[in-house]
């Protein structure tokens, strides 16, 4: 009968140092399982069986952290402020339609490819308007969102892209009294 070790354990026994191609790796461990025999592979099924009914009993009393649903990733508010689009979305927005009609068989793809390449092709002045009207929408956004704040003030970088990292959030709340008191 086969030893219990896996073929990861055997593995990091023999190349401590070396990290793991996984696409090689796992076709190897798929060859080695594919060649077991029923026998043997009862072993790691009842090794499966013993740990699902681990996990199970685990999960039982499982309560996700405040804020985050069953997969793990935090929800987000439906109420939240939608983010601004990027200088380049509101140009792919305005020239979608016309491109859509000009060539009416492109997949989405390769309609953004086009739009894309397009937009490489604008010069900065042509690209101007498109990234105005993106700063307006920005600013709307930031207004808005200190407004679902409850009134704090969030700067945002000057050069960030509408797509960029979470805004800083107040948690404190000492400051928002006086920021409001700025704006009047």
């Amino acid at each position: 009968m086969m030893r219990k070790d896996t073929c990861r354990e055997e593995h990091r026994k023999k190349n401590p140092e070396q990290s793991v191609n996984f696409a090689e790796f796992s076709k190897k461990c798929s060859e080695r399982w594919k060649a077991l025999s029923p026998s043997d592979k009862k072993c790691f099924e009842d090794m499966a069986k013993a740990d699902k009914v681990r996990y199970n009993r685990e999960m039982r009393d499982y309560v996700p952290p405040k804020g985050f649903g069953k997969r793990g990733r935090k929800r987000k508010d439906p109420n939240a402020p939608k983010r601004p689009p990027s200088a380049f979305f509101v140009f792919c927005s305005e020239y979608r339609p016309s491109v859509k009609q000009q060539f009416p068989g492109l997949s989405i793809g390769d309609c953004a490819k086009k739009l894309g390449e397009m937009w490489s092709k604008l010069s900065q002045s042509e690209k101007q308007p498109y990234e105005e009207k993106a700063q307006k929408l920005r600013e709307k956004y930031d207004r808005d969102m200190v407004a679902y704040r409850g009134g704090g003030t969030y700067a945002r970088n000057p050069g960030s892209s509408a797509q960029g990292g979470e805004e800083e959030e107040d948690d404190d709340g000492e400051d928002e009294d006086e920021e409001e008191d700025d704006d009047e």
